[in-house]
């Protein structure tokens, strides 16, 4: 990760830690790169979701990249993903979508993709920030190389086609919950549905700029697993801010997380003869109960860091077809080179019709083992965790739990702080086992 740019963008509060002036730079620096650098006139999609501030952002970024040279092709209001499909479909050089994901309405965020919608290299990165700090000049672009903006809704009703497309099942009859965080799902989810038959019931879907991710969509997920119980619902699904993420509700009110997805529709391409390697593609954050239920059916699996970032390099560069994260990011390399929340309910929604059962009998083998996670504040992070007696109190609590249950423990990546977390059979155990490594890392002197 670089000075301004995580692995999901460069993020922030709107205009204190990620300004406009940080936008226009950003897109002066696109604009000269993938376009004046090389002698021709750059083409560069923009989405944006709900937040007030994504419209201030959207205009600095459009400024940036005229001054550069560079056409501007602005999509509005529409989800991560759909910016990740129009830039590969529709032969672009890059997107930028104007998002904080999940956070609330007064941050905000940039992210970029590159031509074929995969999120940007590090090496483009650090250029930007380079670029941003001062370090190297961009020239202004003269005379008829000034760019222009160009609208582009019809880029989403091409992705809006797209995702229809993917269904090989009609919804009819179906009475399906949609909880579209008041974020960019709200102009695009419904209509999927509706064209495809469902009786489509619809929370949290008039944003006014503020209300984003507000009591409401995956976060808060609570509000969905009761409007589905209430209205008798056969499933539901809810989104994220920009829609790169989704979780699901059963008929029963209970909650189908990023976990169950993976084993869901990983079992049903293993079945259907789809499964590449036998594989699917977890972060170390998956709960030990989905390595038990794909094991019971023979569903091998690869662990990545924390981060879709991380799930979607092993998948390219192992031929795996379907892998994601607990919290919803779920990937379906045939169809997508990001999360995409509208297609990973489309997916459920063709396993559920195709084997005609309920969405709680599809993910009852995973059970959900207890977890405990407890954060630690640390001087140095290397130090405590590379401690050998800390590594040694680590090793005991593996090998004591066995088959039964498992520890992690991982450096954050944003702040000065050991992530200490064990699964076990209950959570008096899960605390036990916790606690029995913090001791040796207070006892080391390793807090701050």
């Amino acid at each position: 990760m670089g000075k301004y740019f995580g692995t999901d963008g460069f993020r922030g509060e709107a205009n204190l830690t990620l300004n406009y002036e940080h936008a226009i730079k950003i897109g002066r620096f696109i604009g000269w790169h993938f376009g004046a650098r090389e002698g021709r006139k750059a083409k560069v999609v923009i989405g944006k979701d709900t937040r007030r501030s994504s419209y201030m952002f959207e205009y600095a970024l459009c400024t940036g990249l005229m001054a550069s040279g560079a056409d501007a092709y602005i999509m509005h209001v529409t989800t991560t993903p759909s910016v990740s499909y129009i830039a590969r479909a529709d032969d672009f050089d890059c997107g930028i979508m104007i998002s904080a994901s999940h956070n609330p309405y007064y941050d905000n965020g940039i992210k970029i993709v590159n031509g074929y919608g995969e999120k940007m290299d590090e090496e483009t990165l650090l250029k930007i920030e380079d670029y941003i700090d001062g370090k190297c000049e961009v020239p202004l672009a003269e005379r008829a190389e000034i760019g222009r903006t160009v609208d582009y809704v019809a880029g989403r009703n091409r992705y809006i086609g797209y995702l229809i497309s993917l269904s090989s099942f009609s919804f009819k009859d179906v009475k399906v919950g949609l909880d579209c965080a008041n974020g960019a799902s709200w102009s695009i989810a419904k209509g999927v549905f509706d064209a495809l038959g469902a009786k489509t019931y619809v929370m949290n879907a008039e944003p006014d700029g503020y209300n984003i991710n507000t009591d409401c969509g995956s976060t808060h997920i609570e509000h969905l697993q009761k409007f589905v119980v209430e209205n008798g619902l056969d499933i539901g699904f809810a989104y994220d801010g920009d829609a790169d993420r989704c979780l699901c509700v059963d008929e029963k009110g209970n909650v189908v997380t990023g976990d169950h997805i993976i084993y869901i529709c990983g079992l049903y391409m293993k079945e259907k003869g789809l499964l590449a390697n036998n594989k699917v593609v977890t972060t170390v954050m998956s709960n030990f109960g989905l390595y038990k239920a794909l094991d019971a059916v023979g569903i091998e699996y690869e662990k990545t860091k924390v981060g879709d970032k991380y799930v979607y390099e092993n998948m390219v560069a192992n031929g795996h077809r379907i892998g994601g994260e607990q919290s919803g990011h779920i990937i379906f390399t045939k169809y997508a080179n990001t999360g995409d929340g509208i297609l990973t309910s489309l997916k459920l929604m063709e396993v559920m019709l195709d084997k005609e059962k309920p969405m709680s009998e599809l993910a009852a083998p995973v059970v959900f083992y207890p977890q405990v996670l407890k954060n630690v504040r640390v001087k140095s992070k290397p130090e405590a965790q590379n401690d050998p007696d800390v590594q040694a109190a680590v090793a005991k609590v593996a090998e004591e739990l066995g088959d039964t249950g498992r520890i992690l423990v991982r450096e954050s990546g944003t702040e000065p702080v050991i992530r200490v977390m064990v699964e076990a059979g209950t959570g008096e155990i899960c605390e036990k086992y916790v606690d029995s490594v913090i001791d040796v890392i207070t006892q080391k002197g390793h807090l701050e």
